[in-house]
């Protein structure tokens, strides 16, 4: 028996392939199912099932192209309504694969449809869990992302159906069972994951908050919807393709990795209307981009941020990219729902200068250059743009809390004749909304090099005192 977990940090999403004697199960897919079916035939084993643990809000799962590809067989557990061929299992209905078998737990709570799969060897013994969203190593899924499906579907409600699902499915299995999650840190799924990407259930049962055996279901509720953010506004629109079928990856490949060059690029943008997102690195994107292009570095958080940042799945979109990635960048929009990229930039930045193309620039500086202009000139605002448990945790006095997550609901707060220092955390998201700004027409922001963690390592500027983000859920 062969159990792989497959991880992509970018979504912070676990996706498994499990093999035994000539067969093999893939659990929560990506959107890009060549990976799975490469590793299946070089093996030499036929993909049987596609178990999907819910319906994902966060990416678009390739279990529609993976089973139209290899003729295997989507699975969800009860309760689901997809709107295409799957087999919607019954409590305890047992798969069998080669020589093992995946049995069926019905787990509500995060999804009402929301299953984990228990697998046990060839000689029947429970190995591990694949809890999707149930449970992450930890923390467990928060419950207030299908509350709208129903109006009588509250967040506390779905809080309760989970601390049952827990107690009754999940705690009285073996301590020595591996759980394997379907996400980690860094995903908006849960408030409080770990970096570890699995973990024993018994370790789980001493050091996951929501697993302590004295808690009450009231206590468990709270502290399980307490602290929650809004979702990212795409989450939606993902489910709703998970649950009703979408287009296929290649056509969407098809279409998005269509090169141009300066000229056609330009008229692209002006006929379409098209979002210009331009995927460099960040110190790389201030020194020369294309005007009112926004930047979302694909060396970072890069999916999330898109889905949080354009709120229309259906938008089209212009890459500019590093040569060679173009392909990448497209894809991994596609794992979020963004199938309508219509280009790129062919021979990038570089080709568009070489055209005779205008450019625009951000201006940047460094800690030491911050502080010495706010000693000559305190009236340049300073914005922090992490998040505001991050901000609350800890920032620099007289900075304001303007967090990326919610740009839109701040422009009215930001003076366009104003000159701004912008921070993130280490520069990313700092340059994601000097970036959105600018296309916008403010022009007086500027980036300040790494972040609040080179602010804090300077000395130079005053910060608030620490406060455990612990204690601000």
């Amino acid at each position: 028996m062969k159990i792989q977990q497959i991880y992509t940090g970018c979504l912070s999403q676990g996706a498994y392939y499990i093999e035994s004697n000539g067969e093999a199960v893939v659990i929560d897919p990506l959107r890009e199912v060549e990976p799975y079916i490469s590793r299946a035939e070089q093996n030499g084993a036929k993909i049987k099932y596609v178990l999907e643990t819910h319906f994902h809000a966060d990416f678009v799962s390739g279990h529609i192209d993976l089973a139209e590809k290899t003729g295997a067989q989507i699975v969800f557990g009860p309760t689901a309504k997809p709107g295409f061929d799957a087999l919607v299992a019954v409590d305890g209905q047992v798969l069998k694969v080669g020589n093992v078998s995946l049995t069926v737990l019905h787990t509500p709570g995060h999804t009402m449809e929301s299953t984990c799969y228990l697998l046990s060897d060839q000689h029947g013994k429970q190995v591990g869990i694949f809890t999707g969203d149930t449970l992450f190593i930890g923390d467990v899924g928060r419950p207030d992302l299908a509350q709208k499906v129903s109006a009588e579907l509250t967040q506390e409600k779905l809080a309760e159906h989970l601390f049952d699902s827990l107690r009754d499915k999940i705690m009285p299995l073996a301590d020595q069972i591996i759980v394997y999650p379907a996400h980690g840190a860094g995903s908006a799924c849960g408030k409080n994951m770990s970096k570890e990407t699995t973990d024993t259930l018994g370790n789980q049962k001493i050091s996951n908050y929501a697993l302590r055996p004295d808690m009450t279901k009231a206590e468990f509720v709270k502290e399980v919807t307490s602290g929650l953010m809004p979702p990212p506004a795409y989450f939606p629109e993902n489910v709703l393709m998970n649950v009703n079928g979408y287009e296929s990856i290649d056509r969407v490949l098809e279409r998005g990795a269509r090169a141009l060059d300066a000229a056609a690029f330009e008229a692209a943008a002006n006929q379409t209307g098209a979002v210009m997102l331009d995927t460099r690195d960040a110190d790389i994107f201030a020194k020369g981009f294309v005007p009112n292009s926004i930047n979302i570095g694909i060396n970072g958080g890069f999916a999330p941020w898109v889905g949080a940042l354009i709120p229309d799945i259906k938008q089209s979109i212009l890459i500019i990219a590093e040569q060679g990635r173009e392909e990448e960048v497209v894809t991994r929009l596609a794992r979020v729902g963004y199938d309508y990229t219509i280009g790129y930039l062919e021979g990038g930045i570089d080709a568009w200068v070489k055209a005779g193309k205008e450019t625009s620039q951000i201006q940047t500086v460094t800690v030491d250059q911050m502080s010495e202009r706010l000693k000559t000139d305190p009236s340049i605002g300073v914005l922090d743009v992490r998040k505001a448990s991050e901000f609350l945790s800890e920032h620099m006095l007289d900075a304001k809390n303007l967090p990326l997550d919610y740009i839109n609901d701040h422009l009215a707060g930001i003076d366009k004749n104003k000159t701004y220092f912008v921070h993130c955390a280490g520069g990313y998201r700092s340059m994601i909304f000097n970036s959105v700004l600018k296309a916008r027409g403010y022009d007086n922001l500027i980036d300040v090099q790494g972040g609040f963690k080179a602010i804090k390592d300077s000395g130079k500027l005053e910060v608030s005192n620490y406060v455990c983000p612990s204690t601000l859920l």
